[in-house]
């Protein structure tokens, strides 16, 4: 299975998903991958659009490891495995609320902000490797008292497929491969990084 990009994702997504009431969905997208999908699934649905702001909290000397996230609203999810200084951890948790203020602040300007209490959530992104944002996001999202929470993301490795069926009602997905090839762009032909600037033209798209 590989993705020729991120639409070609979301339209085979897309057909996956179930929206029993359009007037009471909403579709989250997880800056920034989880954006262009959580897009185009909204129209498809005709339900409205909004982003949750999670990142994660990465290892001093791997800044690609993810030990934890954090999303607006929620606590920091730490990972145990890890023996990490507090002081760092404290760091980085300080830097990544900073910057999720300011992002909101930003994706603000241009899109409109959702109330989720009582509402039927579908959290988008455009994989899942490890989810340690995903989960600080659904931590995030359980706090405002939803109806139901769906996770809806192309590709999703086994294990972590089986840690979400704990915490959600619902998974949507395209492939949940027994061999995962070791990162989410492995499945796509094309997966190149978004600025916030992109993001920001397609909120702008999309509410026109």
């Amino acid at each position: 299975m590989q993705f020729l990009g991120r639409l070609d994702a979301a339209e085979k997504l897309s057909d996956h998903i179930q929206v029993n009431k359009s007037e009471n969905t909403i579709i989250l997208g997880l800056p920034r991958g989880g954006v262009p999908l959580g897009l185009v699934i909204a129209k498809n649905h005709d339900v409205p659009f909004d982003i949750v702001l999670a990142k994660k909290i990465v290892h001093p000397e791997h800044s690609e490891l993810a030990i934890g996230a954090i999303a607006e609203g929620g606590e920091p999810m730490i990972s145990p495995q890890y023996e990490i200084d507090q002081v760092w951890i404290d760091s980085e948790i300080t830097r990544v609320k900073a910057e999720n203020e300011k992002r909101r602040t930003l994706y603000d300007e241009t899109i409109v902000h959702q109330q989720l209490k009582d509402k039927e959530v579908i959290l988008v992104d455009d994989g899942i490797a490890t989810g340690s944002t995903m989960f600080a996001a659904i931590q995030a999202v359980k706090a405002q008292n939803p109806k139901s929470i769906t996770v809806a993301v192309p590709i999703i490795p086994k294990p972590t497929y089986y840690a979400l069926e704990e915490q959600v009602d619902n998974i949507s997905y395209v492939a949940v491969p027994s061999h995962f090839l070791g990162s989410v762009g492995a499945y796509y032909r094309s997966f190149p990084q978004i600025t916030d600037e992109e993001i920001l033209d397609m909120l702008k798209s999309y509410r026109k």
